[in-house]
């Protein structure tokens, strides 16, 4: 029942990142044409000279309107080519397809098995990240991987993906050399929503991706914003969920009371609207540009791509660097007066 779970929702969190890719790539076409007819518009004269589109050509090669001899050529270049192909290759053209529909079908079964044991995997580990026990290679292959062995790096490279894009955890080695692995927070947040329950899910990715629409839009995001991203990932208010609970309840409740968020009345609203703001203890845990790399991952890109946060994440580490120097600095002076006391001859 769990598996079917993760893999229902994995592919949710797969749908999102697509989503985002599509946007972009459709904004990237929509820019690209606008230009195109600015360029053709200022351009006209010259508009003859451009190709015309593979798009107005049928798949015979004819031409869907009349435009000439240069298209009559093509028809007839594509129509002999076309008809050399068939006359020479004959039977063994299809036997190729099919020794290659052969191959094509096996390489399918293998993902199919090889994505199979990365369900299984995230499950286990699940289970040791619940009990709070390490996890070593020799177990995962024992009891997950097993005659798949010789593609463990990339069962586990996949399943770590996973684990951090949907409970916001990283999958790290801590000893090379008997391969023992640990599981710790994204960000290396204090908090993993699982509170005393031993079976209860981490929550870390769900705040992770909080945190980022409303460091993404521009550090306070209004509740329609950030249901519009959760609803993408099939997570809806007062429908309970499979890892999250109540999510209305987890959001607007567990997570400020954690002071990860806050939760406030957009200021002279009417009706009332809400929005949230990242709450003191996001300010104290959250690098801004650890966050960034794991939002630039989700939207398939790099942080640089977000200009505006970007700066603002350096800004942030610059000023994390600083403080990090004056505690040091304190503590030194501390030590010392201390060594000073003690020893006043």
């Amino acid at each position: 029942m769990i598996r079917g779970q993760i893999r229902t929702y994995i592919h949710l969190v797969r749908t999102l990142r697509e989503n985002r890719h599509a946007h972009r790539d459709t904004q990237g076409l929509a820019g690209a044409r606008v230009t195109q007819a600015e360029n053709e518009a200022s351009s006209f004269s010259s508009s003859s000279l451009h190709p015309r589109p593979m798009e107005d050509v049928s798949i015979s090669g004819t031409p869907s309107s009349p435009q000439g001899p240069q298209n009559a050529s093509f028809s007839s270049t594509v129509t002999t080519g076309t008809s050399l192909n068939r006359s020479t290759e004959g039977s063994s053209s299809q036997e190729e397809m099919e020794k290659s529909d052969g191959g094509s079908n096996l390489e399918n079964l293998h993902i199919d098995l090889l994505d199979e044991k990365v369900e299984l995997l995230i499950s286990f580990l699940l289970q040791k990240y619940q009990m709070r026990e390490p996890v070593t290679k020799a177990d995962m292959i024992g009891n997950v991987v097993k005659e798949y062995k010789d593609d463990f790096v990339e069962i586990l490279r996949s399943a770590s993906e996973r684990m951090e894009l949907v409970f916001g955890l990283d999958v790290k080695e801590v000893d090379p050399i008997s391969h023992s692995y640990t599981l710790a927070n994204k960000l290396d947040l204090t908090y993993n929503g699982m509170m005393s329950d031993q079976q209860g899910m981490p929550k870390t990715g769900l705040l992770i991706i909080i945190l980022g629409v409303i460091f993404m839009e521009g550090n306070c995001a209004t509740e329609e914003e950030v249901w519009k991203v959760l609803n993408m990932m099939d997570i809806y208010s007062g429908r309970k969920h499979f890892i999250f609970g109540e999510p209305g309840r987890l959001i607007t409740s567990d997570l400020v009371k954690e002071k990860y968020l806050e939760y406030q009345q957009v200021p002279t609203s009417d009706p009332p609207r809400y929005e949230f703001l990242w709450g003191p203890r996001a300010h104290a845990e959250v690098n801004k540009m650890k966050l960034l790399e794991f939002l630039a991952k989700i939207h398939g890109t790099n942080p640089k791509s977000f200009p505006s946060q970007y700066e603002e994440a350096l800004r942030d580490e610059e000023e994390r660097a600083r403080a990090r120097i004056e505690a040091m600095a304190g503590t030194s002076a501390m030590a010392s007066a201390s060594s000073d006391f003690s020893h006043p001859y």
